[in-house]
């Protein structure tokens, strides 16, 4: 009796708007081509190198300038959708993505294509925060939790279906088909996204455009990634190619956080988020959780194409356990999220990831496929317990006016991360190798070792700053 009569107090689970569902994965069908796309180039740089006639260090750079441009982008989408509203930039940065991927397909040599990346980088930059700020003020903060599990879906597929979509183009077709295979996505998720994504008025103070804000936030996001993009081909942090635009980068920062304090207009970034613990230790924590999560994906693949002598395919296809885990445990944590304080999780779950990290700190070259699988799954399972909370932290309490300044920060913390934690875990690999007494397979076996304790130590240190996030029952 007792037992009816608390599940009849026990309040109903809030279910998600079905008209905010079908806004969710609307938007979510946009941003996939996106995600899906930054993987696909990364397995084609050879074949792109040898059709074009040019060298991997140049083609690189089809890598380097998307990520840069992109980088340029993110702080212009707040004042953008404060200014047009968010359904009008989501709408725009598919069309900019589609026009450019149109011309990265015709490319005739390496200047055409590098050029045209640039310009698919700046849709990339616009389509991910607005995707998150029209997510979470079509919601008006309910359910976050289920809907951030949601959005994060593209970032999900991207590393995982990537190089096993771009092992089949390369194996079986032209590269030119890495960016054919965008243009039907983006005609109907424009169709999608124009017939029913509700239309957002746009911010009744029309905020000016921060032109000089502008002019020190982009660069300084974007020079920041380019210098800790060259770490591991400069060899350290001694090197002036690493030197000259990490500093560069963190004096324009500094210049931008002075500007914003003082001004009297609307910045580009609005600073005074920080001064909630909580949104503040969120993104410190996504900033190492950015670090945990794509630098294994940096090492995972490099360790069975190089030690284990894998082809492309093959390691996409390896790699699929820990998209696996992270979609099983998707809805779930999203839920958690929405029912339970954020801190209790992320600290469970980094538990998890760093548990379910060690074994790679042991691969050798004969080590069973089947440990490292279940290995793989268990951590993407976790690693979603990490990034859904944060996210669902970094919201939580925020006016409408807020939103598009978080959407930026989370966005940038996440890349500055993401990159840095594969930058770092490069130059060890690199000399380690260097360093030992041979280029034998066990030597290398042992440089990835190596990275894989760095990776653990990465999920260590991530501890600190969740132990500040919120824990406030919802």
């Amino acid at each position: 009796m007792a037992k009816s009569q608390a599940e009849a107090i026990k309040p109903p689970k809030e279910k998600i708007d079905p008209g905010i569902l079908k806004v969710a994965l609307i938007l979510v069908f946009g941003a996939i081509a996106s995600q899906l796309d930054s993987t696909m180039v990364n397995v084609a740089i050879n074949t792109l190198a040898l059709d074009l006639h040019s060298t991997v260090s140049a083609i690189q750079w089809v890598i380097t300038g998307y990520v840069l441009t992109m980088g340029l982008a993110v702080p212009v989408s707040g004042w953008a959708i404060q200014r047009f509203g968010g359904k009008n930039v989501y709408i725009f940065s598919l069309w900019v993505f589609l026009i450019a991927s149109v011309l990265c397909s015709l490319a005739w040599n390496t200047g055409s294509l590098i050029g045209f990346r640039l310009i698919q980088g700046i849709g990339a930059g616009l389509l991910i925060p607005t995707m998150q700020n029209v997510l979470v003020q079509s919601a008006g903060g309910r359910n976050l939790g289920r809907l951030v599990a949601i959005i994060s879906i593209p970032a999900l597929l991207g590393p995982i279906l990537g190089p096993v979509i771009g092992g089949l183009i390369m194996d079986n077709m032209s590269w030119r088909w890495i960016f054919y295979v965008n243009i039907p996505v983006m005609l109907i998720a424009l169709w999608l996204s124009w017939k029913h994504i509700p239309k957002d008025e746009p911010s009744k103070s029309k905020p000016r455009f921060d032109t000089i804000g502008l002019l020190l936030l982009s660069p300084a996001f974007a020079v920041l990634i380019y210098g800790i993009s060259k770490l591991s081909s400069q060899g350290g942090l001694s090197s002036a190619g690493v030197l000259v635009p990490l500093t560069a980068g963190l004096v324009l920062l500094a210049a931008y956080i002075v500007y914003a304090l003082r001004t009297s207009q609307s910045p580009l970034l609005d600073l005074y988020l920080f001064r909630s613990r909580h949104f503040l230790a969120s993104n410190v924590t996504l900033f190492l959780s950015g670090m945990v999560m794509n630098g294994a994906l940096l090492l995972l693949p490099l360790y069975y194409e190089q030690v284990r002598s894998e082809s492309v395919l093959m390691t996409g296809l390896l790699l699929i356990p820990q998209g696996v885990g992270m979609l099983l445990t998707r809805s779930w944590i999203g839920g958690l999220a929405d029912r339970m304080g954020s801190r209790s999780i992320v600290l469970g779950s980094l538990t998890v990831t760093l548990a379910a990290s060690i074994p790679f700190a042991f691969a050798g070259t004969d080590t069973s496929y089947f440990w490292l699988s279940v290995a793989q799954l268990v951590r993407g399972a976790a690693l979603n317990g990490i990034l859904i909370p944060i996210m669902v932290s970094a919201y939580e309490g925020l006016r409408k006016e807020q939103i598009p300044h978080a959407s930026i920060a989370t966005r940038i913390f996440q890349t500055i991360g993401g990159a840095f934690g594969s930058a770092v875990l490069a130059t060890v690999i690199g000399q380690q190798v260097t360093s030992g007494t041979g280029a034998s397979l066990t030597a290398l076996a042992h440089a990835y070792q190596v990275a894989f304790w760095w990776s653990v130590g990465f999920a260590a240190a991530s501890f600190v700053p969740a132990m500040f996030m919120s824990n406030r029952k919802k």
